[in-house]
């Protein structure tokens, strides 16, 4: 599969003669691919039933015509002002009680009957219009699913739909009641029609009522997109696509991914360094241009499994964009290099957020390759250098990676639900055990958590998993290669409660968990040679080999070199260590990378990466600030 840039374009934002202009200019720096139409739906249907299509039409035209590549959004994303008065209990309701109004976007709750029909009208005018024409070469559903908080529902279409959903998978009350434990302060229901949404509740609900919430809203977005990839599949055999954000776990990715062709997500490295990512005031300092040197690529990663190999980004961040708490400008060469490591992780296309930077409304304050007055900004020579360069190292290309890491919506969910410690949260867990493996200069896979054939890796992680499927658990007794479980894994039954053999209920490995501790900032218990875990511990009960112990001679870890489990949260430095001797046993070679060097292997060619301020050098390479440099390995 040949690699392609691309880019977010507006054309109903601009005036019409200069369409042609843009997408001349387009051609000329080197991109190939231009999305567009996904928050169009007012400029499509300005008042019910009334269409107009046909500066659409004149735009693909334009487009395709000088050579780009059209990416297709369906705008369901952006219903009009129109649609609240058809349908007015459309609005999406917070945990608090209140209709979230219009005036923005994403102003829907995916639950809403009469909303989904709508959709499916419009998704069905634009495939039957465009499903066959020659230039739409991809599809994207909405856009953004689970942006702004808007998973999560609490209106009387949502608390309909909820009732329905347990109807279905309970049948009746009494099971309800049984799995839920409601005999717990007389929480029990007599009928499904009793049976509340989660909020607004004295104090905490019943942990498996949210948990069930959730799996439910989760289902509702995945019914959502399928809807629309139905009605595209049947007028149009081009790739359908959905742009995925960063560190959203509100719903299952791989779930929305199943319907889809590829999975694409939007990079926004400097703003999530800014409001996603828990690190140090100097870490964010010393990375404030750059971006955190594992985030983007951790969900490189993750949406390559998403898409069961196929993967873009969708919108690259170009320079400094609107939405941040702060929001400084990349180095020089950060544009770049961002493509670069999407290409290097596997990626088919990068497209850059967005053509020209809009004098109005909302986003005015973000970048584009353009100025507002159509002058270059300075990322788009950075792009056109990106074009310049691909034909050295053109095609994507990967093989399993050294090391397998499984990350699982639920247990997100699990722990958000019940953290038992107020800075215990799943992402940051795994993400923490990935950076580990990044310092290790080891290329990673991620792995969803119904994986069912684990022969490809030496080593497979799994922290912090709420509950193993029945799949997951089949596939460990067939892995030839050593498996670790973090803290907290397999700690739930799928209802929600404490399996009656106790965590981690393992087969082959004796040991349970008796006792968990949550630890607060600076609270830390102590591992025997140095090192101690910080904000989760276990007391173990076991008779398996112990591999670490604590100071205190509690078990840390145990099991063999097929099976172990670690029973904490391991500090960096520690977690480094302890991954760097599994490798070592499996005979994978790691390294000790600087804190601004990353590494990573693309079919014959190891990329290398400098998110520092400085040059690097490293094994004869001097790699500069802001820089990448590849070479070609045998």
């Amino acid at each position: 599969m040949q690699r392609g840039l691309g880019v977010c374009y507006y054309p109903e934002h601009w005036p019409e003669e200069i369409w042609p202009e843009d997408a001349a200019r387009m051609v000329e720096a080197g991109l190939s691919w231009v999305r567009i139409g996904e928050f169009a739906w007012s400029r499509l249907e300005p008042a019910p039933d009334r269409l107009e299509f046909d500066w659409l039409d004149r735009a693909i035209k334009v487009l395709g015509r000088a050579g780009l590549k059209v990416v297709l959004g369906t705008p369901t994303a952006t219903p009009p002002r129109w649609m609240i008065k058809r349908h007015p209990d459309m609005l999406a309701v917070d945990a608090l009680g209140r209709q979230r109004g219009f005036g923005s976007r994403r102003h829907y709750c995916f639950s809403h009957r009469g909303y989904l029909d709508e959709c499916r009208r419009i998704v069905t005018l634009l495939a039957k219009r465009y499903g066959q024409n020659p230039h739409i070469a991809a599809w994207q559903t909405d856009n953004e699913y689970g942006c702004h908080d808007t998973i999560l529902s609490y209106s009387e279409a949502a608390r309909d739909a909820f009732r329905d959903w347990l109807a279905q998978k309970y049948q009746s009350p009494d099971a309800l009641n049984r799995a839920w434990g409601n005999v717990f302060w007389s929480m029990d229901y007599a009928s499904f029609d009793e049976i509340d949404l989660p909020n607004l509740t004295v104090t905490e609900p019943n942990p498996a009522h949210v948990m069930d919430f959730r799996r439910f809203a989760s289902e509702q977005v995945v019914a959502f997109n399928r809807a629309q990839v139905e009605i595209i599949r049947r007028h149009s055999h081009a790739p359908i696509a959905h742009n995925y954000m960063g560190r959203i776990t509100e719903f299952d990715h791989y779930k929305v991914g199943a319907d889809l062709d590829i999975a694409s997500w939007d990079s926004y490295p400097l703003g999530f360094l800014s409001d996603r990512l828990e690190a140090s005031a100097a870490h964010k300092a010393a990375f404030l241009r750059q971006g955190d040197p594992d985030f983007q690529a951790f969900h490189h990663d993750l949406y390559r499994a998403v898409g069961r190999g196929r993967w873009w980004v969708m919108e690259q961040q170009p320079g400094p964009v609107n939405w941040a708490p702060f929001n400084p400008a990349p180095l020089p060469g950060m544009v770049r290099f961002w493509t670069w490591e999407a290409f290097a992780h596997g990626a088919e296309a990068v497209c850059y957020f967005r053509w020209r930077q809009a004098p109005f409304a909302q986003e005015q304050m973000h970048a584009g390759l353009l100025r507002p007055d159509s002058a270059p900004a300075p990322g788009l020579a950075e792009a056109a250098a990106v074009a310049r360069e691909l034909p050295e190292a053109a095609e994507v290309a990967s093989r399993p990676g050294d090391v397998a890491l499984v990350f699982d919506y639920e247990s997100a969910w699990a722990w958000e639900t019940q953290p038992q410690g107020a800075d215990f949260d799943y992402f940051r867990l795994v993400f923490e055990w990935y950076r580990a493996l990044r310092h290790l200069g080891l290329n990673i896979d991620i792995l969803p958590p119904d994986a069912i054939d684990l022969s490809a890796w030496q080593i497979v992680l799994m922290p912090g998993l709420f509950s193993l499927s029945p799949k997951l658990r089949a596939a460990l007794a067939t892995c030839p290669g050593t498996i670790l479980l973090g803290p907290r894994s397999n700690s739930k039954t799928p209802g929600f409660a404490i399996p009656a053999q106790l965590p981690p209920d393992l087969p082959g490995l004796d040991a349970r968990v008796t006792r968990v501790e949550s630890l607060p900032p600076g609270a830390r218990v102590a591992l025997e040679g140095g090192g101690h875990f910080l904000h989760w511990a276990e007391d173990l009960e076991t008779t398996a080999p112990v591999i670490l112990r604590r100071a205190d001679g509690q078990p840390a870890m145990v099991g063999d070199d097929r099976l172990a489990y670690l029973a904490g949260w391991p500090d960096a430095a520690s977690l480094q260590e302890l991954l760097r001797g599994l490798c070592a046993a499996r005979g994978i070679e790691t390294l000790h990378l600087p804190a601004a060097l990353r590494t990573r292997e693309s079919g014959q060619r190891r990329f290398w990466f400098n998110h520092g301020t400085e040059p690097i050098i490293w094994d004869g390479l001097t790699i500069p600030p802001a820089g990448v440099v590849w070479q070609t390995t045998t």
